[in-house]
């Protein structure tokens, strides 16, 4: 049985808006599932349904097993949700605010503490534990939110964009607990607008555009829908492009050649084929001075599905580069 399914699932605003339209959906228990689109698509609209914050107006939808709209109290008992924007109070200590919402989830009163403890741990917030929250870093609310939404060992989790305007650090720190939570057969449902935490945490990912669903599979199944990998190569001077070509036509689809003996050929393994074409030019006297694999990436998906780049691939990008002289969120 899937941890969450949606059949013809659909959304319609007053004025006639239909946010959500028909979409279909089944993510297996234990899985990472990633739902990605533009700003507007129906992300948000679809996610307070799965969560019962909002009523379907068409259509149908199971989460742990029970219907969203018949069965409502039974799937909050089961979910834990982390939304973009956490509602915490300031004035509480992440102490108080956790064993609060251990005493909410039912949990017994002398596991509550121990319960809260362990899991301020778990998202690196011990020592802050006992300071009022509106002290906190982004990035530590963050981690309280989810710490909160895990109290009761929730069958699913939904984290809705849960690394959107985090430090590199904080950010490689939630997918690491994301990872985690997979290990321990958590099924995790993940919005986010940066591309590369969809391809390193999620085991299938959908895309959707205007309320319905454009795309969905694992990351290399979209990415090769969209190219195959190929190999930037680059001689050393005095090769002779018409031996190289003849070489390289060997190994795949090759592309005319670039000036200062450059090549572009496109090939089925990406890396793997690495080896066995470096070998045979050297073996023909020709020299590498430089290759590179160009992947498809996801960012080339959402294009091709949508006609537009994901408004966070950009920052993406720049937060990864800046990643390494990062200091962090404490």
């Amino acid at each position: 049985m899937p941890a969450i399914e949606a059949t013809k699932l659909e959304r319609e605003f007053k004025g006639g808006l239909r946010a959500v339209d028909g979409i279909d959906l089944a993510v297996a228990p234990g899985e990472v599932y990633a739902f990605l689109g533009p700003n507007g698509a129906g992300k948000t609209t679809t996610v307070r349904m799965l969560v019962t914050l909002l009523r379907p107006t068409g259509g149908e939808a199971r989460v742990a097993g029970f219907d969203v709209a018949r069965q409502p109290a039974e799937v909050r008992r089961r979910i834990g949700v982390a939304l973009q924007e956490a509602a915490l109070d300031l004035l509480m200590t992440g102490r108080e605010l956790i064993e609060l919402q251990a005493t909410l989830h039912g949990i017994d009163p002398r596991s509550v503490r121990s319960r809260g403890d362990e899991l301020l741990e778990r998202v690196g917030l011990t020592e802050a534990r006992d300071r009022r929250v509106g002290t906190y870093s982004g990035g530590m609310r963050r981690r309280l939110d989810l710490a909160m939404a895990l109290i009761h060992e929730p069958q699913v989790l939904f984290l809705d964009e849960p690394t959107t305007g985090l430090d590199p650090v904080s950010r490689l720190t939630l997918w690491d607990e994301v990872r985690r939570l997979k290990g321990e057969g958590t099924t995790v449902f993940l919005t986010t607008q940066y591309l590369e935490e969809a391809d390193q945490l999620a085991d299938r990912l959908s895309i959707i555009s205007a309320g319905k669903l454009v795309a969905e599979g694992t990351p290399g199944e979209l990415k090769a829908q969209v190219g195959r990998p190929h190999l930037d190569i680059t001689l050393s001077d005095g090769a002779d492009p018409g031996d190289a070509n003849r070489v390289l036509e060997r190994f795949g689809e090759l592309q005319p050649p670039g000036p200062d003996c450059h090549f572009s050929l496109r090939v089925g393994h990406g890396a793997a084929d690495i080896a066995p074409v470096v070998r045979a030019l050297d073996e023909a006297g020709l020299r590498v001075a430089s290759l590179q694999v160009i992947e498809p990436s996801l960012d080339d998906v959402f294009v091709a599905k949508t006609g537009r780049h994901l408004e966070g691939a950009s920052e993406q990008r720049e937060a990864a580069a800046d990643a390494a002289g990062s200091d962090g969120d404490r």
